[in-house]
């Protein structure tokens, strides 16, 4: 059963380092119950040579020191690959982690297997290089001014009587108005500097570092997306 998904549907020219990302933070009920596979950010980028893929797969809102990566659940990053924009996605990769009790992780990779502690920085790695892990706190990277955030969604709720909309059904607001509201978004309520709600707060990071040969079997754009499911 899959608990949690994040769709990064990133789509990289391997030959053209680039970073895509996507984040996910504060769910729902249902997804907040287990931490352990509540996804809140998805990173994916090229090595400046172009042969390795580096993935991420942040956990676990606010993780302390005691948060594990549970044992009942797999995280997977979902790989497929094309030679160009429109064709049809050929040759997925899933690259499948899992952890035991005593956080050993096991991760498969096409034929690339790594199993061990890869709590280390360094990562652990498969005996050809090809692919490399690493799994632990680190700091949580999203920056979000959710006191000005909320403070405009309240300006633009009082508001709301007042408003039309054009037949997208966006509002149409007066330009001074707008960019007025674009300047609390980043700021705080009193409209000083804007403050991340995220600031000290730490999520379980899931690294891999793959060669591109493992994963862009279809052509040289490769498209990613990241699952956590119980096991």
């Amino acid at each position: 059963m899959k608990r949690n998904w994040l769709t990064l549907t990133t789509m990289m020219a391997l030959l053209a380092p680039g970073l895509g990302q996507a984040a996910d933070h504060l769910d729902g009920p249902r997804a907040s119950a287990d931490p352990t596979a509540d996804i809140t950010d998805l990173f994916a980028w090229m090595s400046p040579d172009a042969k390795t893929v580096y993935l991420i797969m942040n956990v676990f809102p606010q993780a302390t020191q005691a948060s594990r990566f549970s044992n009942a659940v797999q995280y997977v990053f979902h790989v497929t690959s094309r030679n160009n924009f429109g064709d049809p996605a050929t040759n997925p990769v899933n690259i499948i982690c899992t952890f035991d009790t005593s956080q050993k992780i096991s991760c498969w990779a096409g034929d690339e297997y790594v199993n061990g502690d890869a709590s280390n920085p360094a990562g652990l790695a498969t005996g050809d290089g090809k692919l490399r892990v690493y799994a632990g706190l680190r700091d949580d990277p999203f920056f979000f001014n959710l006191d000005g955030f909320k403070y405009t969604a309240d300006t633009v709720k009082a508001a709301a009587s007042s408003l039309t909309f054009d037949p997208a059904g966006c509002p149409n607001l007066p330009p001074a108005t707008a960019a007025a509201l674009r300047t609390q978004l980043r700021s705080d309520a009193n409209g000083g500097p804007a403050k991340d709600f995220f600031k000290n707060l730490n999520v379980l990071s899931l690294v891999l570092a793959v060669d591109k040969s493992v994963v862009a079997k279809g052509g040289s754009l490769v498209s990613v997306w990241a699952s956590t499911n119980a096991r």
